[in-house]
């Protein structure tokens, strides 16, 4: 799939597109005001002081990757309450998910569990946006339709045990 989109878009990386696409949907979906989005763009994109030239341009880059970072995963606080998502929380999240791809890429179709329909909700979407950008590791070298199909498999069950839903499976209940 990454090779296939190189060749339709080979002017524009994977990377460039997936922030595109965040931008769109926070744009799209009301996330943040307008004074908020104003605040977020002047630190994403830096003044032009004149000072940029080609020796600083890699640090500027850095500093610049790192605004945008902060912006995009702003989403991701789950509560009020809550810090939102940290890095050991990100680390139990990619073991789920790796066990879970594991486990459906040895698994029968007829097998697999009928996932539920999870409720819409800030941390649910959050857990599905922290873990989009784990899945690239796993996608770019699938090499055909059904080693992409048990990644992204694992990959919704994994959220679902990520966010308690139950799923049936053989007269078992998995949590």
């Amino acid at each position: 799939m990454h090779r296939f989109f190189a060749e339709l878009e080979p002017s524009l990386s994977v990377t460039e597109q997936n922030l595109a696409d965040r931008v769109r949907y926070i744009l799209r979906s009301n996330i943040f005001g307008d004074a908020e989005l104003e605040r977020l763009r002047r630190e994403a994109v830096p003044s032009s002081n004149g000072n940029a030239t080609a020796g600083n341009a890699a640090p500027l880059d850095a500093q610049q990757t790192a605004y945008v970072d902060a912006a995009v995963n702003i989403p991701f606080v789950v509560n009020s309450d809550d810090d939102g998502i940290v890095s050991h929380e990100l680390e139990k999240m990619r073991s789920i998910l790796e066990e879970s791809m594991l486990e459906t890429r040895s698994m029968p179709l007829e097998n697999r569990p009928r996932l539920p329909r999870t409720p819409l909700s800030k941390r649910n979407r959050a857990v599905v946006w922290a873990l989009n950008p784990m899945l690239v590791t796993y996608l770019e070298p699938s090499r055909n339709l059904c080693g992409t199909d048990s990644i992204l498999f694992g990959a919704a069950l994994a959220v679902c045990r990520i966010i308690g839903a139950k799923l049936p499976m053989a007269g078992a209940t998995i949590i």
